[in-house]
């Protein structure tokens, strides 16, 4: 009977300890590919790029601007994660990916799918509102394999033109984020192309409608590490003293640490953005 009893402890506490294991979740504008960056440019960088997903041990990955030559790229380079999402322009390989990379050693994907932001999120290809690209929200529900543990993650990129686009995509936003991940915790990745203070952002994080979401830096245990700003512009240092690229959070979700990562090779970034990374604990 002692040894049954033991056994059950052991069992249980051992089931705790792998439920505090954190979440590594990173946001990363990684930059098209595109000749016109000279040596800034793809074929330079994608191992800097893997390099940082591996040596932070990057749980979840939420990565914007991806072409199709560059999600084939990271996935020779980072051989164990899958991804998920699609190409904006086809809802196949065209265009650019708001893609979703995770470990398949920590996490199981359950579900999976992507909407365009427009007036008809469910039709490929559409542009919305008056962006001048077309945009799309990817997500995936996810099982946490050390921990049992459900929860969504999204990723998404806002327009950089289209203000009207930018503050209907952060309502539907909320609207699809609720109306998917229902009560369970929720992860929502991303390049906003808005600042703190700009419309986008504050309806996101509006704390009187109960849609909204947290900024996973506001709830960080520990100080923030590393530059406030998230874009570089190829430049040494920030291009602007705000962040544009965040991690969000919704749901019963602790978080550990907040970061800007802002590493250099020679001099030269991995990409115009700094990743985002944060270490989360789901309770």
């Amino acid at each position: 009977m002692k040894k049954a009893i033991i056994s059950c402890l052991l069992s249980l506490f051992a089931g705790s300890l792998l439920a505090q294991i954190p979440l590594h979740v990173m946001t990363f504008n990684i930059r098209m590919n595109t000749p016109d960056d000279s040596l800034n440019a793809w074929p330079y960088r994608k191992d800097k790029v893997a390099a940082t997903v591996q040596f932070y041990d990057v749980s979840t990955l939420g990565v914007q601007e991806a072409l199709y030559e560059q999600m084939q790229d990271l996935h020779q380079l980072l051989p164990g994660y899958k991804s998920i999402g699609v190409g904006r322009d086809d809802g196949k390989k065209g265009g650019e990916f708001s893609a979703i990379f995770y470990d398949t050693t920590r996490l199981q994907a359950l579900d999976q799918q992507t909407f365009w932001l427009s007036e008809t999120p469910a039709v490929a290809g559409k542009k919305g509102w008056d962006a001048a690209c077309n945009r799309v929200v990817t997500w995936a529900k996810f099982k946490d394999k050390k921990s049992g543990k459900i929860f969504y993650h999204f990723n998404t990129h806002f327009d950089h033109m289209g203000k009207v686009a930018r503050r209907e995509s952060a309502r539907l936003l909320l609207q699809q984020v609720k109306h998917i991940a229902g009560i369970s915790p929720a992860i929502i990745t991303g390049d906003f192309n808005a600042t703190p203070d700009d419309e986008p952002i504050r309806i996101v994080t509006n704390v009187s409608d109960p849609l909204h979401l947290t900024d996973s830096k506001e709830l960080s245990k520990a100080p923030h590490f590393g530059p406030v700003g998230t874009f570089n512009g190829w430049h040494i240092g920030e291009m602007e003293p705000a962040p544009i690229d965040y991690i969000f959070l919704k749901g019963n979700i602790n978080v550990l640490k907040h970061a800007t990562i802002s590493e250099s090779w020679g001099g030269r970034y991995a990409s115009d953005h700094f990743s985002v990374l944060a270490e989360l604990q789901l309770k």
